[in-house]
């Protein structure tokens, strides 16, 4: 799903989107100077390796994501304080944001329930 930018006005755009076991699901919104707000949350399931013993495991995703998008390149402004990603095509690619947040879970360090239980790797 692409949505044009310059379409996003202060009226909530609400989208949703799936892969595979994974709801993306928020709105789009116009905050200023060519920054839109992307909302969202992120649930489903996720098939994950075990950072321990390596063994895969479902992993249940249940996270709410919140950035800007820039039409275009984004200057930076301290007083931002959420994470920006730059377009310069003119659309928020929703379908590419989605695989980069499932990517960004399954890059975090993550236990199965096995070794989550075993008090020999308790940090």
């Amino acid at each position: 799903m692409r949505v044009m930018l310059r379409k996003v006005t202060k009226t909530p755009l609400d989208f949703e989107v799936k892969s595979n076991e994974i709801t993306f699901k928020g709105y789009l919104e116009y905050h200023g100077a060519k920054l839109i707000l992307l909302s969202a949350s992120l649930s489903g399931k996720l098939e994950k390796p075990c950072d321990i013993c390596a063994q895969d495991f479902i992993l249940d995703v249940n996270e709410h994501v919140e950035f800007f998008i820039s039409d275009g390149l984004y200057e930076n402004d301290p007083s931002i304080e959420l994470d920006v990603v730059e377009s310069f095509d003119g659309f928020a690619d929703i379908d590419a944001l989605l695989h980069s947040e499932i990517e960004l879970i399954r890059s975090d360090y993550h236990r199965c329930d096995n070794c989550t239980d075993r008090e020999e790797f308790e940090f």
